[in-house]
């Protein structure tokens, strides 16, 4: 299958890739990285927040800039990460996350990279990759992701 595959460790061990996927509070793209499916959530943090494409404000404590991860991250690496980036972690649970929507009344922030992977597997090339190359894949994650966020602007 090439480079930036691995085995799958919920599939049997087949071949597979991961994409880590970075979106601002609306669920547009930011940035994408690919790599084996073997690899941790965590161990693609760096690469992904690097990837960023557009210059970062400094984040201040009256505009601070947050970061939502899920329970794959929970670890000290991305901990540190977000602090040297200097964004505000917000790391919960998925039952804490339950909880805290059902006390304060707010929607979980989570869901929005979710349903971003979901309107990626929309596009049939994306889906199943077919090519070879991580170059060629990574390419055409980028230009689903050019597309969303078109789409996303036409909406609001």
């Amino acid at each position: 299958m090439g480079k930036k595959t691995g085995p799958n460790p919920t599939d049997r061990a087949k071949r597979g890739t991961k994409r880590s996927l970075l979106t601002a509070g609306g669920g547009t793209p930011l940035c994408v990285v690919v790599a084996g499916a073997n690899r941790n959530d965590h161990t693609l943090m760096d690469e992904t927040l690097q990837t960023i494409p557009v210059e970062r404000p400094e984040p201040t404590p009256e505009a601070p800039q947050h970061l939502c991860l899920d329970k794959g991250y929970d670890d000290q690496e991305p901990r540190d990460l977000a602090a040297t980036f200097g964004f505000t972690l917000h790391l919960r649970t998925r039952g804490e996350e339950v909880a805290g929507r059902r006390e304060a009344g707010k929607k979980a922030r989570r869901w929005v990279v979710e349903r971003t992977h979901s309107w990626l597997n929309r596009f049939r090339r994306i889906l199943i990759r077919w090519d070879k190359k991580p170059e060629n894949y990574l390419a055409f994650l980028h230009f689903a992701c050019a597309i969303i966020t078109w789409r996303t602007c036409l909406q609001g």
